[in-house]
């Protein structure tokens, strides 16, 4: 982007330089012509409005170079805020999947059944070797409705869904 903006602010640079130029050598020709006798005066009018010109070439360097100075600025910016709205955005979403899983695993625990529904889903989700750390014949223990087992298999899918077990 600096190669791309540069150029534009040297522009300014070059003609606030060349402004600054032409305002002293017209300064200076209306000065020296200011001394000639008879004619002087009549003849330093011109060179000093010259002079002014330059004066005005001298502002608009400047202001090229002001407006070169905010839109590298802007695009500065720019170039930082997007990558970080891309990341935000990513991180944003992911967190409110991340809440809505949560919030309905927490909702289903506390429904009558629920315990028994988060331990059916970690049957189906989680490896057998967590499985198995829970109990030797998981799925023959759920089914006898062993209160011990179906706590261990519901607290597996609620830490699957970000919750801490009760």
């Amino acid at each position: 982007m600096a190669a791309l903006i540069r150029p534009l602010g040297d522009l300014g640079r070059s003609m606030e330089s060349s402004g600054t130029q032409l305002s002293g050598s017209m300064t200076d020709a209306a000065d020296a012509l200011g001394r000639l006798p008879l004619v002087g005066d009549a003849a330093r009018g011109p060179f000093e409005d010259a002079s002014g010109i330059g004066a005005g070439l001298v502002q608009a360097g400047r202001d090229q170079q002001a407006l070169v100075g905010t839109v590298a600025l802007v695009v500065g910016i720019l170039v930082a805020l997007v990558p970080i709205a891309l990341i935000v955005r990513h991180w944003l979403l992911r967190r409110i999947s991340f809440v809505r899983r949560a919030s309905a695993a927490r909702t289903l625990a506390a429904t009558p059944g629920g315990t028994e529904l988060l331990a059916l889903r970690a049957l189906s989700t989680r490896k057998p070797a967590a499985l198995l750390a829970a109990h030797p014949d998981p799925v023959a223990a759920w089914r006898a409705g062993d209160p011990r087992v179906v706590r261990q298999l519901a607290d597996l899918a609620l830490r699957d869904a970000g919750v801490s077990g009760r």
